[in-house]
């Protein structure tokens, strides 16, 4: 989507900002389209600025953003879900499972060019809000928060494909259009120094209106991220802390966080704000829950459901395992029955939405999407302070999870008591996968552990070509050949 036709991507960008910028979820403006305008005509105003940082947000709940191309590249291949639905329905799904997928498959353009119109989206912001002349507090928030999602776009590009184009300002001049692909650990520097610039301006919260923007927890517990994925543990350890300083809390009841009524809850960091707007049906347009849904009526399409090996995989007694998987037969709490005909054993119920909850454009469009809660804060904590040699802290941080999940019942979900560093590793890995399993970590986790080949290596797996994904032929097309192809592909 960059390269040659990135004067294209420029075009559509704008259009989505006007006609994003009024969607951004019943949290944020909701201003009727205006029709199509050039940056230069756009930029001018507070309202621009404000249109133009709401459609970043916007743009967040597409569907390259949340449905088919990341769950094909960030959960599908893990050892936790596999593709759904019926046998003969979109079988190239399975080609992500297996790690068999080339260049010139689909869904790793629609990744690739769904997070580049996100960044191309904040850097128009970047580039363009300091010329205007409005409040200087709210200017350096958006351009905070516009680095935030930069950010949280190259975060999943890094983990997925290694080395990309690393774009940090709109192209101006024609040889500013095809560049080569930056190393890895040049867009992680990047990355970390907008989450330092976020973090040092974002407030810790908001009211109103405004809930659901991206806070400085947010942008501490991704540069946490960050920075774990690069074995930086004094990093994790120190941001994580100030995270728990702020006063986040995990939701008591594990299964109904994901529900409608707690979105924006005291455990939430993070959530992609997604609604149902009556009256502009364009902005009911995630396919986050549909995409997932149990096949039937009121429900979804069946993708991305979890394997037996998950199922199995939970303590015994766990509340969460039925809290994160919909079996075949069950009623939910909310009175819905999965029906026995459904073709699939199982399904993602983080993703549920109740039936009748009414919709416009998508079954399930109303429900956020999780992206970071305070348990993986806390579980990334434990992990630093395991790797730091502080035990203590690391069991700590560790049974808070664990006692939310244990729910009172002091006969499941013991405490882990092992000083043993090895062995609270390994208690922690498996924590991370009981409590955020179907929320697209697993893969990248067991890869960044080093386990690639121990874990899914009986799928097909391969060390030194599969810790990521192919950089799509069509970039590489485009670039006329500057763009290199990952190896082993």
């Amino acid at each position: 989507m960059f390269n040659n036709t990135y004067s294209k991507t420029i075009t559509a960008a704008l259009l989505v900002v006007l006609i994003s910028a009024q969607s951004c979820k019943k949290s944020f403006l909701e201003v009727p389209v205006q029709g199509q305008t050039t940056s230069s005509t756009f930029f001018t105003t507070e309202a621009d600025a404000t249109a133009a940082v709401n459609s970043i947000y916007g743009g967040l709940r597409s569907f390259g953003q949340v449905a088919f191309s990341p769950l094909a590249l960030e959960s599908i291949p893990s050892d936790d879900a596999e593709k759904g639905s019926t046998v003969g329905d979109a079988t190239f799904m399975n080609l992500y499972d297996t790690y068999t997928v080339t260049a010139t498959e689909g869904q790793l353009d629609g990744f690739w060019s769904a997070l580049y119109i996100q960044i191309n989206l904040s850097n128009q912001v970047l580039d363009n809000v300091p010329k205007i002349t409005m409040d200087a507090t709210l200017k350096s928030r958006y351009l905070a928060e516009a680095k935030f999602v930069r950010a949280y776009c190259y975060f999943r590009l890094v983990r997925a494909f290694g080395g990309v184009v690393l774009r940090l300002h709109v192209p101006t001049s024609s040889d500013q259009y095809n560049v080569q692909r930056s190393t890895a650990a040049q867009v992680y520097t990047a990355i970390e120094q907008d989450l330092t610039d976020a973090a040092a301006i974002l407030p810790a919260t908001y009211s109103g209106s405004d809930i659901g923007r991206a806070t400085k927890g947010a942008a501490l517990s991704l540069h946490a991220k960050v920075a774990m994925y690069q074995k930086k543990w004094t990093d994790v350890f120190a941001y994580t802390n100030q995270v728990m300083a702020l006063g986040y809390s995990l939701f008591p009841n594990f299964e109904q966080e994901f529900r409608i009524a707690n979105e924006n809850s005291s455990e939430s960091v993070f959530e992609i704000q997604c609604a149902s707007i009556s009256s502009i049906a364009d902005a009911s347009n995630s396919q986050f829950s549909q995409v997932q849904g149990a096949r039937q009526t009121g429900g979804g399409w069946g993708f991305n459901v979890p394997t037996s090996d998950l199922s199995n995989a939970f303590e015994a007694g766990d509340p969460r395992r039925d809290a994160t998987i919909l079996y075949r037969g069950e009623t939910t709490p909310e009175g819905d029955l999965v029906l026995t005909s459904n073709p699939n054993p199982m399904y993602n119920q983080k993703s549920y939405v109740p039936f009748t909850v009414p919709f416009i454009s998508n079954e399930g469009e109303a429900q956020n999407i999780r992206v970071i809660r305070y348990a993986d804060v806390l579980l990334m904590n434990a992990e630093a302070a395991n790797e730091l040699g502080n035990t203590a802290q690391a069991l700590a941080s560790l049974e808070v999870v664990r006692a939310r999940a244990r729910a009172g019942n002091p006969a499941i979900l013991p405490k882990v008591t092992t000083t043993d560093q090895t062995a609270l590793r390994t208690a922690i890995w498996n924590e991370r996968r009981y409590e955020l399993a179907m929320e697209s970590d697993r893969y990248f986790d067991v890869i960044r552990q080093g386990r690639g080949t121990a874990v899914f290596g009986p799928k097909g797996w391969k060390a030194n070509k599969n810790e990521v994904w192919p950089i799509p032929q069509d970039e590489i097309d485009l670039s006329q050949g500057l763009l290199t192809q990952n190896p082993g592909y």
